[in-house]
């Protein structure tokens, strides 16, 4: 007997009547108890995750809750398989891809922004009890994720202060005082300084990204670097650390293609390179009217200067018909912009 057969195989249906748009919600329902029980059902949680679809547009608050309070009734009073069965039932032809994204929508794991390992065979499962072939389930999985991350970028956009570039500004200094730099964007070409703590981003409208991430050593990282040399160190904070949660997180496609420690540098540095297919900070129209993201090649620095360490990323996006040259040309290239913007910088 599968797994999750007493979910997708069974033959009873509910005597309560469900509309189209409640047989979605319980398709979300259904996903988040089958691999345990009602009492992980939370309609609040499940309400918050549900009010973006479009096909909730027209309900309110306080309607999406009592409609999930309902299905969550039904799970419990008859069974997660009888739940399902009058889903599917209710469904229309038009709205079964809608049903697929809300179950994968709650396996999502919101802070690593992908599915749970763990919860792939109940995707999997899912898609096979909602008839869609491989392809178009594969799709709507990479949607759900990219809403998501979209979403946490959003967040995390509402952190940072945006630094008005018309007022006459020439330089920029950090909040701890421990740099300053004079401004690398120009207002006539949409440049903008995006601020947050530890972090300062200079970009304009034309692919330039060069960006700043910062803090002081604690004492424990000090021992550490100590006891395993800078080389060690810097590898571990750059490509175990920063590259996974900064740029992985958001670009599961993107790859390191080359790493270097340059010991000449600041007393020596940490580089590597990172391919971002559609990982670029600007956007080209496509021809049914959807702007993706160009793809873009992203060369990150990291060394330390007095108690701070620093990690200097600069980008360079490919625009159409653009061909990006040999990793070894690229990174050199990319390299030398990083090492002549940190040139301007004044470490204090």
């Amino acid at each position: 007997m599968g797994k999750y057969d007493k979910v997708f195989n069974s033959e009873d249906v509910s005597e309560e009547q469900l509309s189209p748009e409640e047989a979605v919600a319980a398709i979300a329902v259904v996903s988040t108890i089958a691999d345990s029980s009602v009492a992980e059902a939370d309609a609040e949680l499940l309400s918050d995750i549900l009010w973006g679809f479009e096909v909730f547009e027209d309900y309110s608050d306080e309607d999406l809750l009592e409609m999930l309070d309902r299905l969550i009734a039904i799970a419990e009073e008859e069974g997660v398989g009888v739940l399902f069965n009058t889903a599917y039932e209710s469904l229309s032809d038009e709205l079964i891809l809608d049903a697929f994204a809300a179950g994968v929508s709650v396996l999502v794991d919101e802070e690593e922004l992908t599915l749970r390992e763990e919860k792939i065979p109940l995707v999997q499962s899912l898609q096979q009890a909602l008839e869609l072939e491989d392809e178009e389930a594969k799709e709507i999985v990479n949607e759900v994720i990219a809403a998501f991350q979209e979403a946490a970028e959003a967040d995390e956009d509402e952190d940072e202060t945006l630094i008005e570039l018309d007022s006459g500004l020439e330089e920029y200094e950090s909040p701890l005082g421990n740099f300053t730099l004079p401004i690398p964007v120009d207002p006539q070409q949409g440049g903008r300084i995006q601020e947050q703590e530890g972090v300062i981003g200079f970009s304009d409208d034309f692919g330039t990204l060069l960006r700043i991430d910062y803090y002081a050593i604690p004492p424990e990282q000090a021992s550490e670097m100590e006891s395993t040399g800078l080389e060690v160190f810097l590898k571990s904070i750059l490509v175990d650390k920063y590259v996974p949660q900064a740029i992985l997180t958001n670009l599961p496609e993107a790859q390191v293609k080359q790493s270097e420690y340059l010991d000449d540098i600041f007393e020596g540095s940490y580089f590597t390179l990172i391919d971002m297919p559609q990982g670029s900070t600007i956007s080209k129209q496509e021809n049914n009217g959807n702007a993706s993201r160009l793809d873009a090649y992203r060369g990150i620095l990291a060394f330390i200067n007095g108690d701070f360490l620093y990690i200097v990323s600069s980008q360079r996006s490919f625009f159409d018909g653009e061909t990006p040259g040999t990793v070894e040309e690229e990174a050199e290239g990319i390299k030398d912009s990083i090492l002549n913007f940190v040139e301007t910088i004044e470490f204090t």
